[in-house]
């Protein structure tokens, strides 16, 4: 037993990333801002507003991005400190090996693999829609079997529906092209997403600047229609009411579903490997990133609730279509554009961390190193795992509803950065000699109180996201103890007799 919680040596990892299977060294602190940003801004902010205020709490979302920020703070301060002591690929599942063992390194590297991929799909979806509102405005319709998942989930009866579709089409098309612009390297996705990010952060100030005159006060009243709380334990609600299926409702159940919007943040981590200088730009981009995207994601919430009655929301595209209730049709445009460009950059983000996690695992043998940690010679890049990562994606977003790809990215996110927050304790005991760039204040009660909120809303999430989490760990284990204990670095080195 003493072998599954083996911690991987740092000094090991660091001599890894030297040699010559490595990645490119091609970005600096504005390079990783604007992929924290990218990561960021995009389907949180232009659809899950939507169904947040909608089915869970009204004009109160405004407070539920404070509770979802406040929780990412505590647990980005932790991110940031091991981004500074291990600037290797790999974000969590590298700091849980070299802190946590290899156990915990497995479970949350391939937690990594359900965020990152189901993220990826929850954002192709909500591509697909807004693409589809975009074409609409020129009276342009895709074929119905061609336009949505096959079923949808109907929060009103807690149950599923088919929607007599047979594939989402533009979803699979975006991925498609977003893994071509993977493989070709990581320069020039950098540089791709720069671009995307100024264009969405300027639709994001026109929606906050032009929406600011079309607020209505009265659509505030009643504030929080569902109440100030919604927290439950494994579907059972404790505080507050309770919904369809005894979901909970309220300003807490908005903050664990709407947690989906500061999802990327994380993915800054990923990159260090490929920093210039990742002690002081990894850190500086992660907090930059998220205070940024906390303060727009504000000042977006009041204005939309502010403009369109909470109940009267549009759940796929909330923001364009609340610009066309005001009767400005002609911001629907400008909004679309923004929207689909916002999108695009997290879907790239997404996509390109979720190889280097595999990257990660493969390096230390969890999973076939000949496969997943084989880097293009010219390009650089893990194109082989960018490839299947791609596919895997567009089959997740071709086929489930937006519903419940977004509450199944937001379990997986959440118990990562638990993982992160405690093996920050761990490592100020076990390595005291290091000394990181960047610390975490206050600890332990910063690390406690990341893991305490990240508790909170894991608990006030449908009890079949821990369903379906379990199930999902239950499939990494099994992989696990047929091939990765047996392949792993740590198993080779006791072979080997440098190792205990």
């Amino acid at each position: 037993m003493k072998h599954l919680f083996a911690r991987k040596p740092i000094s090991l990892m660091l001599q890894e990333m030297e040699g010559d299977n490595r990645l490119r060294r091609a970005l600096g602190p504005v390079a990783l801002t604007s992929l924290g940003i990218g990561a960021i801004i995009g389907t949180g902010i232009f659809v899950l507003t939507g169904i947040a205020a909608h089915d869970k709490a009204g004009p109160a979302l405004m407070l539920s991005f404070v509770v979802s920020g406040l929780t990412c703070v505590f647990a980005a301060l932790c991110y940031a400190e091991f981004a500074s002591r291990v600037p290797v690929a790999g974000s969590a599942y590298t700091y849980a090996y070299a802190t946590l063992g290899e156990f915990m390194a497995w479970i949350i590297g391939w937690d990594l693999v359900l965020e990152y991929a189901v993220t990826s799909a929850t954002v192709a979806h909500g591509w697909s829609h807004y693409f589809q509102n975009f074409i609409g405005i020129f009276g342009i319709a895709l074929p119905p079997a061609l336009s949505r998942a096959p079923f949808d989930f109907d929060p009103a009866t807690g149950s599923f529906l088919a929607t007599g579709a047979i594939v989402d089409l533009p979803s699979i098309v975006i991925t498609l092209v977003i893994t071509a612009v993977l493989v070709k390297g990581i320069r020039e996705s950098a540089g791709f997403n720069i671009a995307m990010v100024v264009i969405k952060l300027a639709a994001v100030l026109f929606v906050i600047a032009v929406g600011a005159f079309y607020i209505d006060p009265a659509n505030w009243r009643p504030f929080a229609p569902y109440g100030y709380s919604g927290v439950s334990f494994f579907g059972h609600t404790v505080f507050g009411q309770a919904g369809p299926g005894g979901a909970p409702l309220g300003m807490l159940a908005g903050a664990a579903i709407i947690f989906f919007a500061y999802v990327g943040f994380d993915s800054v981590s990923t990159h260090s490997e490929e920093a210039r200088n990742p002690r002081r730009d990894v850190p500086i981009a992660i907090i930059v990133s998220l205070v940024i995207c906390t303060v727009l994601y504000l000042a977006v919430s009041a204005v939309l609730t502010g403009m369109v009655r909470y109940d009267s929301l549009n759940i796929d595209a909330p923001v364009a279509d609340a610009f066309r209730q005001v009767g400005l049709t002609w911001a629907q445009v400008i909004i679309s554009i923004g929207a689909l460009t916002g999108m695009t950059s997290v879907l790239l983000v997404m996509m390109l961390s979720q190889p280097r996690v595999l990257l990660a695992m493969a390096r230390d043998g969890m999973v076939p190193e000949s496969f997943f940690g084989a880097v293009h010679e010219k390009f650089r890049t893990p194109w082989k795992s960018t490839i299947l990562t791609g596919a895997f994606v567009a089959l997740l977003a071709a086929f489930l509803p937006l519903r419940v790809l977004a509450e199944l990215t937001n379990i997986g996110t959440l118990l990562a950065f638990v993982i992160v927050c405690a093996a920050v304790l761990v490592v100020r005991k076990t390595h005291p000699e290091m000394k990181p760039s960047f610390r975490v204040p206050f600890v332990p009660f910063t690390p406690i109180l990341g893991m305490l909120l990240c508790l909170m809303l894991m608990f006030s999430l449908p009890v079949e996201n821990w369903l379906r989490l379990g199930a999902w760990f239950a499939v990494g284990i099994a992989i696990y103890f047929v091939y990765g204990r047996r392949h792993s670095v740590m198993a080779r080195l006791r072979r080997e007799g440098r190792a205990g």
